[in-house]
């Protein structure tokens, strides 16, 4: 067998496995990504039986949902009726209840534990970013290499002779391999491959986004088909083991689907009532030029803050994708990493760096330092505990100080904060951004004129935005926790799991560049006043704090920002009042939430969220629509559609990956989930694993979805979008991009159009998947 042939099988198998992000930047991904050209219900059968899990919620989740009156009785007798099953909803449900019970009675073997176990070992040995003091010797030579040089010393395995190993993958593999047909053959790669999907889709991650690691130590899926392989050949363990006999008789699966179909419509129906009250109330109301506007991240979290700012004063609110529009990299200036800010999917096309402000490079110098004064203590702190001459004496003499700073730590958080040696004050103050392309020669050359209006524009274009208040502020977001190893999936997924303050702070310069404004007004016909000044913020989503980044403010603005200041201050309290549930220290106990280390939910994230919105804030502003992303889009201002199809193409489709990676860390939080916190362990500093061995946790943890091990917070399932726009526009769009039609049309977001040349009358979009149930008894 040639390279490039097993090669072709490989990426072939390869697709029944998504990406799994590292930690530091957890991207919300659709786990069954691979499937998406299927309808639903068929890759929810297909995946369900490669990975032995549940992909559709138990029947606890439906006896919750039912008895919360989320599922209408006649929208799941309708469904049950047409399907050809002729017994009560009550019925159904209990039927499901009692088939989970006795699948749960049985006992379930894996065939591949041990092999299981011994490729994790060899996985978490090569794949450690760090972690290890003693790092894997021959890591730079790849990972088949290194497993072949370490694995005679291995007593576990049988046959262990290194002379018996072939030198390369493709040789070991084809070894393996031999025997089987070209359709057996793709079958044994998609079970193993599956087998630990979290690894595999962390090696598909270091893969294909050329991770700097893999460039250091590289592995790929051959070396470890070629590692796993080989080494169920030496256990005699089964190449492509027998599948359990599949039930035909049970209607289990087709009973799921309808009942989640029928808690999906209850939900719709209840949504299509909230926007049309909200519409109506919003045509009496009499618009008033607002003293500010806050573009705020379409994220779930901005809702409540929006809603309440705007009961506080005359503001404007609107909602745009957390990256604002920027394909970015970011670099730090304290310590040169790069991380990227932009949408996980989308390549970025500049970087943004940071250059001290006028007068401040005495401030920049005294940040660089401190930086490395706290990098040295730490480094100081770490060895002294890692190596052998110093490990216990430095244990026995530290106790005491380590030992009240923990009590401290559990029962007064925000002093254990305050007393943290890092960096307590961020570097916008001192520095200001400056954008430039991504050059292999590491040029920071300025881009061109043309672009930065064009970046602007953008923004501009998507929230359907021309008039514009005296104060404009760019609103990033992120969330402060504690002892939290899933932190970065709190924070901004439009900036591939980053804060978004930095392309906040990026946009508002190039928005007050007087050249910019210049262009915009000849070019386009968008005039920004003189008066109009714009800056950044940070919405701290776990305290519901919002920072303002107003140090170059004007004289002439300085009472509205100390307005604006004294309104978000009032705003907070109204927030963690309502969001916490807690009448009084509502604040103070948000702010403990963020800093204990034995909080296992800082917050709830994004949970909860079932909709997205994309039209005007006139659809929303009178009603209650937390559970909803909001993009805000005027199709009166997008002659040709070309707005819409850059929204549907960019914020849709992230949208999509939040809400099925939420869904199916709900429905198998085992399998696609993360777990339970309490047991979790960090492996290598990129990942999770529960216990001491594991699979690579793909998936939020349970504290994330869950209220309990039986009670569900985030409701779960699919994302109902809603586009108010001409239908023709739609149609334009989904004809000519494939990915997204076969999203909609394979049912894994459920679209509605609200057609304003219709009278603004809300439709299902047609649907072209033919879903078969088998007849019901």
């Amino acid at each position: 067998m040639n390279q490039e042939g097993l090669l072709h099988k490989i990426n072939q198998a390869a697709q029944v496995v998504g990406k799994t992000w590292p930690l530091y930047s957890f991207v919300t991904a659709n786990p069954l990504s691979g499937y998406e050209q299927l309808s639903f219900l068929e890759a929810i059968r297909e995946a369900g039986e490669l990975l032995n899990a549940n992909l559709l919620p138990e029947p606890f989740m439906f006896r919750q949902a039912w008895e919360a009156k989320k599922i209408d009785p006649e929208h799941i007798q309708s469904k049950l009726r047409k399907a050809g099953f002729y017994q009560s909803a009550q019925q159904s449900l209990l039927e499901m209840e009692a088939h989970a019970k006795a699948q749960s009675a049985m006992e379930q073997i894996n065939e591949y534990h041990d092999l299981d176990r011994l490729t994790v070992k060899w996985l978490s040995l090569f794949l450690d970013e760090g972690m290890a003091p003693w790092p894997m010797p021959f890591k730079e030579m790849g990972f088949y290499t290194a497993w072949r040089k370490l694995i005679v010393f291995d007593n576990e395995i049988k046959k262990k002779n290194k002379r018996k190993i072939p030198k390369t993958p493709v040789e070991a593999l084809t070894f393996v391999l031999e025997g089987f047909d070209e359709n057996q053959q793709i079958e044994v790669l998609k079970r193993h491959l599956s087998s630990l999907p979290g690894w595999v889709g962390f090696i598909k991650f270091r893969m294909e986004n050329n991770s700097i690691w893999n460039k250091e130590f590289p592995v790929s899926l051959l070396d470890y088909l070629a590692v796993r392989l080989w080494m169920a050949y030496s256990l005699d363990a089964p190449i492509l083991p027998k599948l359990p006999p599949i039930d035909k008789t049970s209607n289990l699966i087709t009973l799921k689907y309808l009942w989640l179909e029928a808690w999906e419509s209850t939900w719709q129906d209840n949504f299509e009532r909230r926007i049309k009250e909200s519409l109506e109330k919003s045509i009496n109301c009499q618009k008033v030029k607002p003293i500010a506007q806050l573009v705020f991240c379409l994220d779930t979290r901005s809702e409540l803050l929006r809603r309440t700012l705007e009961q506080l004063g005359n503001y404007e609110t609107f909602g745009s994708a957390g990256a604002f529009g920027l394909p970015m990299d970011y670099c730090h200036p304290e310590n040169g990493l790069v991380n990227k800010s932009s949408p996980a999917m989308v390549p970025s096309k500049y970087m943004v760096h940071e250059r001290p402000m006028a007068n401040n490079e005495a401030k920049a110098k005294g940040y660089i330092k401190e930086g490395k004064q706290i990098g040295a203590y730490k480094y100081f702190l770490k060895r002294l505990k890692n190596i052998l001459p110093s490990a216990f004496g430095f244990v026995e003499g530290a106790g005491l100080y380590y030992g009240g700073f923990m009590l401290m730590r559990l029962f007064k958080p925000n002093a254990a904060e305050r007393l943290t040696i890092k960096h307590h004050k961020g570097c916008e103050h001192i520095y200001e951004p400056h954008i430039s392309r991504i050059h292999k020669s590491d040029s920071r050359a300025d881009i061109p004129l043309e672009e930065k209006a064009a970046l602007v524009k953008g923004v501009f274009d998507s929230c359907g935005w021309r008039d514009f208040a005296p104060l404009i502020v760019f609103t990033g977001h992120a969330s402060h926790s504690a002892n939290n190893p899933f932190a970065s999936s709190l924070d901004c997924g439009a900036c591939a799991g980053n804060p978004g303050k930095r392309n906040a702070r990026m946009l508002a310069k190039l928005a007050n560049c007087s050249s910019v404004r210049q262009l915009l007004k000849e070019k386009y016909g968008i005039y920004i006043p003189n008066e109009t000044i714009f800056i950044a913020a940070e919405h701290i989503t776990s305290s519901d704090e919002v920072i303002l980044f107003d140090q170059n403010i004007p004289e002439s603005h300085q009472d509205l920002i100390q307005q604006l200041k004294r309104d978000l201050s009032e705003l907070k309290k109204s927030m963690t009042k309502t969001r916490l549930n807690e009448p009084q220290n509502a604040v103070s106990l948000a702010k403990i939430k963020s800093n204990s280390w034995s909080e296992s939910r800082p917050e709830w994230g994004l949970s909860g969220h079932a909709g997205y919105i994309i039209g005007p804030r006139a659809l929303t502003s009178n009603g209650t629509f937390n559970d909803c992303f909001m993009s805000s889009y005027d199709w009166k201002i997008d002659k040709d559609g070309s707005i819409l199809k850059a929204i549907m193409q960019g914020p849709l489709v992230v949208v999509q990956w939040i809400s099925n990676h939420y869904y199916f860390s709900t429905v198998d939080n085992n399998i696609l989930g993360g777990g339970s916190k309490i047991t979790l362990n960090i492996t290598g500093k990129h990942g999770a694993m529960q216990g001491n061995g594991s699979d690579l946790k793909m998936g939020l943890p349970l504290q994330s979805v869950m209220v309990t091990d039986k009670r569900f917070y985030h409701n779960p399932i699919r994302i109902s979008i809603l586009i108010q726009a001409p239908k023709h526009f739609v149609d334009s769009i989904l004809v000519e991009d494939s990915k997204l039609s076969a999203l909609i049309n394979n049912g894994w977001i459920l679209l509605h159009i609200m057609d304003p040349e219709k009278e603004n009358k809300i439709e299902k979009y047609p649907n072209t998947s033919k879903i078969k149930f088998e007849e019901g008894a």
